[in-house]
């Protein structure tokens, strides 16, 4: 039938052609069947006319609104049960701590001994057996101390990592080893004064140059060390170049550019900006995004940049938020065309993020 007026669209009629907002992403898909929020949703989204099955005139059937809200939704709402979602996530911070104790052990001693790296590979493969229950968004250590935050950036980066080398579609026998890449790339601190990494204020040139040059450091420690191949060590060393050539400490371009390396980068800036440091608070996950978002272009590899945003912004309706004005909701709907601007219900009201761009999503609360 003709596209008709989304003021006389009725709960449980169902859409028989694609909804799709004004920037293009399908709002909802040819087949839904409105429940009561869903007029809300269109109405939020500006959306004019929608095409459904059916005489809208007729009374519709009680029945489809139930089957309708038995099936909210599964990619798009199976709410999780928070008690199973602890438990497992409890093998997961144990696992985690274990890894944290020991990088921290290894990146102590790289000095004077050889790096323990089947130890740490060991370690290694059992965080990664919990991976189910890490997500990059929700997932934060039970602890966590200032003087600790270059430990927790190499064991969350190394999740990442292989999250996003799985993500990407690289092949299996790459995933851990760029897991290894997130380990290990800033291995070469050890080497930096550190005063000069905690330092509150602006480093000046010489103080910088110091700094940069962990990336040397990390690349010689790591050279003969067995088990891991050269892009873990070539990681360490380009983890700061930029596509454009403009980064360090080689300004490679492109290509020239190792792909854990490129990995790594995103890993490494997104937990760098969302850890706490003892001179500047976490920053909100979703502007971090939105950020790395901006650095795709000409930056950061934009395949993967634009990969880790999507997988990690794919999260359920329903998932419970905190805003930066500090009101909770939930997200009800993510337009995929604009992933870190999903629709939320904030105190019985729709907020669209897209809209209000004063606002954002601060922290993932489940």
């Amino acid at each position: 039938m003709p596209n008709i007026s989304v003021a006389e669209v009725k709960p449980g009629s169902k859409v028989i052609k694609d909804v799709v907002t004004p920037l293009g992403g399908v709002l909802f898909p040819k087949g839904k069947i409105i429940l009561p929020r869903d007029v809300e949703i269109l109405q939020a989204f500006l959306i004019q006319q929608v095409e459904i099955e059916g005489n809208q005139g007729e009374a519709v059937p009680a029945e489809n609104v139930k089957a309708a809200a038995k099936t909210l939704p599964v990619k798009a709402g199976t709410l999780i049960n928070e008690s199973v979602l602890a438990k497992s996530n409890s093998s997961l911070h144990d696992e985690y701590e274990k890894m944290l104790i020991l990088i921290k052990q290894s990146y102590r001693s790289v000095a004077a001994a050889s790096i323990p790296i089947f130890e740490l590979r060991s370690q290694l493969e059992a965080l990664i057996g919990n991976l189910k229950d890490y997500h990059v968004l929700k997932f934060a250590p039970r602890i966590l101390h200032d003087e600790d935050y270059n430990y927790h950036n190499a064991v969350l980066s190394a999740l990442t990592c292989y999250k996003i080398a799985q993500w990407c579609g690289y092949p299996q026998k790459d995933w851990m080893q760029a897991a290894f890449a997130g380990l290990l790339h800033d291995i070469g601190n050890v080497k930096v004064d550190g005063a000069l990494l905690h330092k509150p204020t602006p480093l000046n040139g010489a103080e910088l140059e110091e700094v940069r040059r962990h990336t040397t450091y990390g690349y010689q420690l790591l050279r003969n060390v067995t088990a891991i191949n050269e892009g873990v060590r070539l990681a360490a060393l380009q983890h700061h170049e930029k596509i454009d050539g403009t980064g360090y400490p080689l300004h490679l371009e492109g290509s020239q550019i190792h792909v854990y390396a490129k990995i790594v980068a995103v890993a490494d800036i997104f937990h760098a900006m969302t850890l706490e440091k003892a001179y500047r608070k976490a920053q909100s996950p979703y502007l971090v995004l939105e950020q790395l978002q901006t650095e795709s272009f000409g930056k950061l590899d934009p395949v993967i940049v634009q990969t880790f945003i999507q997988k990690t912004t794919d999260l359920y309706n329903g998932t419970r938020i905190r805003l930066s004005d500090g009101r909770h909701g939930e997200i009800i709907f993510t337009d995929r065309s604009n992933p870190t601007r999903p629709m939320v219900q904030v105190e019985g009201k729709i907020v669209n993020l897209m809209m209000e761009r004063e606002l954002y999503i601060q922290e993932i609360i489940a």
